[in-house]
């Protein structure tokens, strides 16, 4: 590769400081085109990179015979081809003052999980608005998600001001918006910049063009602004990456020091399990050393042998994170389907994973007002408080304290799919004053006396498949062989325990768990708990069977074809659904997911109940969880 055009050694980092940053704005506020221009006019692109980018100006350009130094960022054929930026395009450089890290975010709504993920390692926001069309919702989205995500220093680029004729009142008339909006946010610093990143004014040097305006060029102001790194400064932690043991004789943890600093011989403890012990060795890959700071990836070796496993953090005795199941964070929801409270996601904190329920939506966001609304669900780019409870406790710190151990992501459990983006803001004190109590009776105690193993009868399908009827058949068969059950019908619960519920998705998630709590609570007492649930989504069927041990839940796809239901239609249901007298009904208006593998499939309109039935008894009895015929 040729030299840059400006002999300099610009392209490393050498030991300046360094400054993370991110564009973000609205769509085509020219966000792009500011970081290339960065670069072009401080001679930081190489002669073939130019040559290249002159290639591209022709073919994809929207700036006539000029060079787009858009291109220079929108690497992907899509964006080139429709003038947008849809990933995030990161670029390193430097100046004889300071190092930097840029990332490019997109502008698109849709992409916003984008712009979040470039957000969540800067320091600083350049939010850019097209002079013409000043603040929009873009505007506000990016600059609330930039505060919450921990940015406190924001520079507001007011570009294409030569397409207003550089004029000084609607530069002024925006900053003044911008302001008021931005009073409650959590910046330290927003400093205002008229500039034209297509022409230059205002980016590297002050422009003769706006002699009104009397503040810093862009570029010096990143190479002055007081960014404090206080990550050494904060207490330490070590997030479990890897426990390393490739012979007998060493066994270490592996990770990267997420926060403060660390000798060897210090004291240490696991924050999850509080076991102590200290610090033996720090090994890296150049040879052992005497200190690990923020920043260092390193294998510590510790004196005792204590269990650590991945996703622990390991701490000093005097400041331990906070450990809880339950906690209040803000969310950023990223994904078509919508958050709902109750649904069972995995939660991925640091190195580790756990499953997590939205127990609560507290408020969501308006990206206008920042007014706090009333909702029961979270859609796609919406920002809400919520309380989150996880299947185990999670160490953590509040995101505002430490960015690496307050974040955490929402994973579907199902494809595996990132849902939404979470920063911790404080654990719930009623999950530190609840506790576990020990009773002197167990469960196998209980089951034992009844002479029975606990399980949950699942049955789930389609309204009219027959799932009353066969769990009732199969109840009193197992009454009459002297077992001892319970069964939960969907009518019943909800006429009592659930009768503040509707049919809409969230309350159809909540009767579920509800009902999956009930349950497990019953398999505790030893019984036979039958639930006849529609159960539609496969999600809410996969919590509830974490509920209990994995031999514990026989899931009963009692299936029907919607036709032969319809036709069957006991309760006069799909009628009313027909007549638009009921709405959100599954297999009309609503969806049904099939079970993909469930323990038994049952053809409803080929068999009678009491043969169906029997089947499932043979099924009990090989599993041994009745008594032998």
């Amino acid at each position: 590769m040729s030299d840059p055009l400006f002999a300099t050694d610009a392209m490393a980092p050498a030991s300046r400081d360094l400054l993370r940053f991110l564009t973000c704005g609205s769509v085509d506020d020219g966000k792009s085109t500011l970081i290339g221009r960065m670069l072009y006019d401080s001679r930081l692109i190489y002669e073939d990179q130019l040559s290249a980018l002159a290639k591209d100006s022709k073919r994809f350009g929207t700036v006539g015979e000029e060079i787009d130094l858009a291109l220079l960022l929108d690497g992907l054929e899509a964006e080139r081809e429709q003038g947008i930026t849809i990933d995030v395009a990161y670029r390193f450089f430097s100046t004889p003052k300071r190092s930097f890290i840029v990332a490019d975010t997109p502008g698109h709504e849709q992409y916003t999980c984008n712009m979040a993920t470039g957000a969540s390692t800067a320091e600083l926001a350049v939010i850019l608005v097209d002079a013409r069309k000043g603040i929009l919702v873009q505007t506000r989205r990016h600059s609330f998600i930039c505060s919450l995500l921990g940015i406190r220093h924001a520079v507001l680029a007011v570009n294409k001001m030569d397409l207003t004729e550089y004029d000084q009142a609607t530069f002024e008339q925006i900053v003044a918006a911008y302001q008021t909006f931005a009073k409650s946010l959590k910046f330290q610093t927003v400093v205002a910049i008229p500039i034209s990143a297509r022409l230059g004014d205002n980016v590297i040097t002050r422009s003769p063009n706006m002699p009104w305006y009397r503040g810093p060029a862009l570029l010096d102001h990143l190479e002055t602004v007081d960014i404090e790194s206080s990550l050494q400064a904060l207490p330490f932690r070590f997030p479990v990456q890897w426990v390393n043991r490739p012979n007998l004789d060493f066994r270490g943890v592996a990770g990267t020091v997420a926060a403060g600093s660390i000798k060897r011989g210090d004291a240490v403890v696991v924050a999850s399990s509080g076991r102590p012990s200290r610090v033996e060795r720090i090994v890296t890959y150049d040879g052992d050393r005497d200190l690990a700071m923020a920043g260092d990836a390193v294998t510590l070796t510790l004196a005792d042998e204590i269990d650590v496993a991945r996703g622990d953090i390991i701490t000093t005795p005097k400041s331990q994170p906070e450990v809880t199941d339950q906690f209040a964070a803000h969310i950023i929801w990223m994904n078509d389907e919508p958050l709902v409270p109750g649904r069972s996601y995995h939660l991925r904190i640091g190195p580790r994973t756990v499953t997590a329920t939205v127990t609560s939506l507290k408020h969501r966001i308006d990206v206008n007002t920042l007014d706090h609304l009333a909702a029961r669900t979270l859609s796609l780019n919406g920002i809400g408080f919520c309380n989150v409870a996880t299947g185990i406790s999670v160490a953590f710190d509040p995101y505002e304290e430490n960015r690496d151990t307050g974040a955490f992501v929402l994973i579907d459990r199902v494809s595996n799919q990132t849902l939404g983006a979470g920063m911790i803001a404080f654990g719930l004190y009623r999950a530190k004053n609840v506790h576990v109590q020990d009773l002197f009776i167990s469960k196998e105690q209980r089951a034992a006396l009844k002479e029975q193993k606990p399980v949950v009868l699942w049955f789930t399908g389609l309204s009219g498949a027959g799932k009353s009827t066969i769990a009732n058949t199969v109840e009193a068969r197992l009454h009459a062989l002297g077992h001892h059950t319970i069964l939960l019908d969907g009518d019943n619960v909800r006429r009592g325990l659930n009768r503040d519920l509707g049919f809409a998705e969230a309350d159809r998630v909540e009767n579920i768990r509800r009902v999956g709590e009930v349950a497990k609570l019953m398999v505790q007492s030893g019984l036979i708990v039958l639930c006849s649930f529609i159960s539609p989504y496969e999600s809410e069927r996969r919590m509830v069977r974490a509920l209990v041990e994995p031999d514990e839940f026989i899931e009963i796809f009692v299936d029907a074809p919607l036709e032969e239901c319809i036709k069957r239609d006991p309760k006069g249901l799909y009628a009313k659904a027909k007549a638009g007298q009921i709405r959100n009904f599954t297999g009309f208006d609503a969806p049904y997911e099939v079970p993909k593998d469930p323990e038994l499939h049952l053809l409803t309109a080929e068999r009678q109940p009491a043969e169906l039935a029997e089947e499932i008894l043979i099924a009990l009895r090989e599993r041994k969880i009745i008594r032998a015929a």
